[in-house]
């Protein structure tokens, strides 16, 4: 069974930094395109970040120039390096991957909190 686990939230000051990790496990063959989601409280859930299995990247306007994402294609890992956090980005952040397995498609982790304080 395919899974996408995440770690590396938490509570950080505005101006701080927090890492992001999502790990796949499983028998996979390959992952295509994986990204970053968040979802505030009562906000749809947004593109973060994402990378494609070459390593082109896109970022949100919102977080261009602070985050940065990348992806370790044998370890089947990727990650989000969160800088100059600000309050505006706290929200459950969501790892996703197009993951190629036996039943393939895509795969979602169960969420890690951000919180930044002001």
């Amino acid at each position: 069974q395919v899974q996408l686990v995440e770690s590396g939230g938490g509570l950080v000051p505005a101006g701080g930094s927090l890492r992001l990790s999502c790990k796949a496990s499983g028998i996979i063959f390959g992952i295509d395109a994986m990204g970053w989601y968040r979802q505030a409280p009562g906000k749809q859930r947004e593109l973060v970040a994402s990378i494609s299995s070459g390593g082109n990247t896109f970022y949100a306007e919102s977080v261009k120039g602070r985050f940065t994402i990348s992806r370790d294609n044998i370890k089947n890992t990727g990650n989000l390096q969160m800088n100059s956090l600000k309050p505006e980005d706290t929200s459950v952040y969501y790892c996703n991957g197009r993951i190629k397995s036996i039943s393939g498609g895509d795969y979602w982790g169960q969420g890690t909190q951000v919180t930044v304080s002001s």
